[in-house]
């Protein structure tokens, strides 16, 4: 069996990955895969990862976990999602680093699976976003304590990858910008359920839908009904176009007031996320999306 771990980030999908798939339900029992809800796994995979305390489970405890989690089914491929499987907040940005238990973490949802394919999916984003974002998300994290242990330059999502890759080096990484997201979403649903892209899926368009005017989803829902796209490149300059007449600008744009957080530093940990990106497209094993 296939089995494909979300893996976050925090602040990047919050959940909408699981609740665009479950439209498709249908679509993926007769490919052969399962998209359980996350009340069926999350806990589960916490307190069997709890016990292993990080060796690889037994074929037995594998089969326990699937048949719990499956209730008899029996798919080719199993897609689990949640941000909290490499870090809880807490740990997110523990000691002024970016997810320091990544690569741990990682491993040990691999020995759950030891006998089967794993996959990791990974949404990144500009740490001059993710930073107040988070902040602001998990108001009962000390902000003070976080922002005087922060390295801004030194929030490098490359080194991430990196370190996952090394502690699990037969699995392949998908990783995406949360920047991109309302463009790409479909392939992202494509590729973590490993369906062809001219399978049409239900949800395409649920993260573009945040950002835009009513008016203009009512419009592009009813364009792409009567022209649809005949590949992947034209859909998203049928996106690019309607978000452009259509975006929601508070939506879109987020207001950074962080202390010490000049608009200099900002451009400067953008700059530096864009290199990272090209960085992290050239890391052998990753599968990198795009715009």
């Amino acid at each position: 069996m296939q089995i494909a771990f979300h893996i976050g980030a925090h602040c990047t999908d919050e959940d909408q990955l699981v609740k665009s798939l479950v439209k498709n339900n249908q679509i993926f029992t007769e490919q052969g895969v399962a998209v359980p809800g996350p009340s069926r796994y999350r806990k589960l995979l916490a307190d069997v990862a709890v016990k292993l305390a990080g060796k690889p489970a037994s074929l037995e405890t594998q089969d326990m976990v699937l048949e719990q989690i499956l209730d008899g089914t029996d798919p080719d491929r199993l897609v689990f999602s949640f941000d909290n499987f490499i870090s809880g907040p807490r740990r997110a940005l523990e000691d002024g680093m970016l997810y320091p238990a990544a690569a741990e973490k990682a491993r040990v949802l691999h020995n759950l699976f030891p006998d089967n394919k794993v996959e990791f999916f990974l949404a990144v984003r500009d740490p001059a976003t993710f930073v107040p974002a988070f902040l602001t998300k998990y108001t009962d994290i000390d902000r003070g304590e976080v922002m005087s242990k922060l390295n801004p330059m030194g929030m490098v999502w490359s080194d991430i990858i990196k370190d996952i890759r090394e502690e699990n080096p037969d699995c392949q990484i998908t990783v995406w910008c949360n920047e991109d997201t309302p463009l790409i979403w479909p392939e992202v649903m494509h590729e973590i359920t490993a369906i062809d892209m001219r399978v049409l899926f239900k949800g395409g368009l649920d993260i573009i839908a945040q950002i835009m005017e009513r008016e203009g989803v009512k419009r592009l829902r009813a364009y792409m009904a009567e022209n649809q796209p005949t590949n992947e490149i034209q859909r998203r300059r049928v996106l690019a176009a309607f978000l452009d007449k259509y975006a929601i600008e508070d939506a879109v744009e987020q207001e950074i007031n962080l202390p010490g957080w000049t608009a200099e530093l900002v451009e400067e940990l953008s700059a530096s996320y864009e290199d990272d990106m090209l960085e992290i497209a050239r890391i052998p094993g990753v599968n990198f999306i795009t715009a």
